[in-house]
């Protein structure tokens, strides 16, 4: 057994291809190939039997229905390739601002940024428009993520404009002062950050794409209501509290809303709505929303919106759906909200170059285990295996896409990291052999396989794969075992390997603390015992809150329906925390497959009762507790201020409101 990167890791591969040391084949394929329209050969049918009549049926059933969805298929990959040309930049100062961006590489990490602008009649004619909003969004397909860092438009920072000194003022002003190459060049300076794609869409638009979606569903706070507008003021708004649907109108209201809050709110209010976005969409997918509103949202995105690609490369079909089909197929959870923290002031906000170096690292790096590690904190649960530290945890490492010196570089990179590196014994080829349906050279995700053998192996393995990205985990087979050497980890390197590896993610596992509750109802259950015979489910009421909270005296209750008139009730409570305009709920209704649901990270048994969690990054924002023909919502506050440990308190303590007495 030999460790270290000496042998047949430093070596050339032969004239036949063979690993000797370097790897030989071809190039990397990219992220997502989608196949806009893919042709099906139909085997001969067997002899038909009698009795088969039902059989008959569901035949002609599915052939009609393959017909519809290739049809539907053939027809969209015209009209969106008709269409993408339109998003396409089309005025001159998004064209200038692509001129920096940076090209986006298939396989790897993309970032864009997002400028929602606007231009109010009250500005005049001629007046440089605003930009309310400034997200940097990136899809990562190593670790499978979605990352979302906002930057508040009153914060303070350096402003850049091409050709131009720099100066002092709020970020928004980068807009107003160069457009959008003064917002692209200041984020880039404040950041550090590659960016990829520049995106952006005026507050039109924005009310379109929404209305042409048939609006989204929106888990509101409070009771939010300002009839007083003008050249000067705030935005007029009246929305109630609750999980409801939300026109075009009220969404822009609602995330453009600071009245009584603050810009963290409001950051806070963008990126949940990115992700109802994301939730509405999800569930909305089918033949009728295909045919009839994917059309109308399509065209008022290409009216409204420009997209800039880095390279000068117009935007295609094939990448559109490389990235539709990405953010589709995301794992529950893994969509993650970066924030800047030690942001002080109110109308100008500052903060140390440190923590934004800190978000950008969180932004970048996600944690994608945080979920997993601060449930494992709150609920007090052990760790079922540690991963041993890489100075203990040996690997071998293959070459499974063909690509010369792809093996030797993996191996170098994780040596550098601390782990001992051993070679195939023998004179054997350090190139992956065939595993079942895939062929040598074959494989397009990495792949990392364990001995179980060697405790901590699995969660070594998972550690590992973390630094490859999309790498999955496996027991290593016979004819891996074969080449490790004893190693505990076989690593074999897939066309998704391009000579990087990802960086270790900050930990955020909150520490253990005691829940911050306190013994009583907080007020609601007077106000929910008049509801119970108005809805048809039962009614909850918390016996403990946190401690410094009361009901909100604006709209402490309400009662709507949640889908339409005759459609699912549902009772919304609202509880303001002691201190500043911050609010936390309990949604209680009978619709239990309502979109934000889906996006659900664990499900725990506590008590003998059912519970989901959701979280964002290693906030639980959401416990919903699962009783009979309905659900109970314990929801957090737009900033995730109710630990952990609380929220799981408050969702443990709701007990039937006719089983409470005072």
């Amino acid at each position: 057994m030999r460790t270290t990167l000496k042998s047949r890791l430093g070596r050339g591969a032969d004239a036949s291809g063979n690993e000797t040391g370097n790897e030989s084949g071809s190039g990397g394929a990219p992220l997502v190939q989608p196949s806009p329209v893919t042709i099906y050969r139909q085997p001969e049918p067997p002899a038909p039997r009698r009795g088969s009549l039902a059989l008959k049926i569901l035949g002609w059933a599915a052939i009609v229905l393959v017909t519809c969805v290739a049809g539907i298929s053939g027809g969209y990959y015209l009209y969106l390739h008709e269409k993408v040309g339109s998003v396409n930049a089309k005025s001159f100062e998004v064209k200038k601002a692509a001129r920096s961006l940076h090209v986006p590489v298939a396989g790897q990490p993309a970032t864009a940024i997002v400028i929602g602008y606007d231009h109010r009649v009250s500005d005049g004619k001629g007046a440089p428009s605003r930009s309310d909003t400034i997200m940097l969004i990136r899809a990562d397909p190593r670790s499978n993520t979605i990352s979302l860092l906002s930057f508040p438009r009153d914060m303070r920072v350096a402003i850049h404009c091409p050709g131009k000194l720099s100066f002092p003022a709020k970020i928004n002003a980068a807009y107003a002062y160069c457009g959008p190459s003064g917002t692209l060049a200041t984020v880039k300076a404040l950041t550090g950050l590659d960016i990829n794609y520049l995106i952006t869409v005026n507050f039109r638009g924005f009310m379109q794409i929404v209305d042409k979606l048939g609006g989204v569903y929106v888990d509101i706070d409070r009771r939010y209501l300002n009839t007083h507008s003008g050249p000067s003021g705030y935005a007029t708004i009246d929305l109630q509290p609750g999980y409801q649907l939300l026109s075009g109108g009220n969404a822009l209201d609602f995330v453009r809303f600071r009245h009584t809050d603050s810009d963290f709110a409001r950051v806070a209010r963008q990126q949940l709505f990115v992700k109802a976005l994301k939730d509405r969409v999800g569930s909305s997918i089918s033949l009728s929303f295909l045919a009839v509103k994917m059309p109308q949202v399509v065209n008022a995105i290409t009216k409204n919106t420009e997209v800039a690609q880095g390279g000068g490369r117009k935007i295609t079909p094939k990448t559109v759906l490389s990235y539709a089909f990405f953010a589709y197929g995301l794992k529950p959870g893994h969509v993650f909200q970066s924030k800047i923290e030690g942001l002080e002031g109110s109308s100008d906000l500052t903060t140390t170059q440190a923590n934004v170096d800190t978000a950008v690292q969180q932004f970048i790096h996600p944690d994608v285990q945080s979920p997993n590690k601060a449930t494992a904190v709150a609920l007090g649960e052990k760790p079922k295996e540690k991963a041993p530290p890489a100075n203990q945890t040996t690997i071998t490492v293959l070459n499974g896409n063909g690509v010369a010196g792809s093996a030797t570089t993996a191996g170098a990179l994780l040596n550098h990291r601390g782990y001992p590196i051993l070679t195939p014994p023998g004179a054997v080829a350090a190139n992956a052999p065939a595993i079942g349906a895939t062929k040598q050279f074959g494989f397009f995700r990495s792949k990392v396989y364990f001995d179980p053998s060697q405790r901590g192996a699995r969660p070594a393995a998972r550690q590992v794969a973390n630094l490859f990205g999309s790498a999955d985990i496996a027991p290593a087979p016979p004819a891996i075992k074969q080449l490790s050497s004893g190693a505990m980890l076989v690593v074999v390197v897939g066309q998704t390997f391009h000579s990087t590896l990802a960086q270790a993610p900050i930990d955020q596992t909150p520490q253990r603390q005691p829940a911050v509750v306190l013994p009583g109802t907080g007020g609601s259950i007077d106000l929910l015992r008049p509801l119970q015979r108005k809805v048809p489910f039962r009614l909850m009421a918390p016996t403990v809150v946190e401690s410094s909270s009361f009901v909100d005296h604006e709209r402490p209750a309400r009662l709507y329906w949640i889908n339409g008139r005759g459609h699912d009730k549902a009772v919304r409570l609202v509880f303001r925390l002691g201190g500043g305009n911050r609010y936390w709920g309990i949604e209680e209704t009978s619709w239990n497959n309502a979109p934000i649901l889906g996006d659900r990270n664990f499900h725990r048994v506590l008590n003998g009762r059912h519970f989901d969690l959701y979280y964002s990054g290693p906030h639980l924002h959401m416990v919903v507790l699962r009783r009979g023909p309905a659900s109970y919502w314990v929801v957090n506050t737009l900033l995730d201020e109710l630990s952990n440990e609380t929220m799981l308190a408050i969702a443990k303590g709701l007990r039937p409101v006719n089983h409470i007495k005072q």
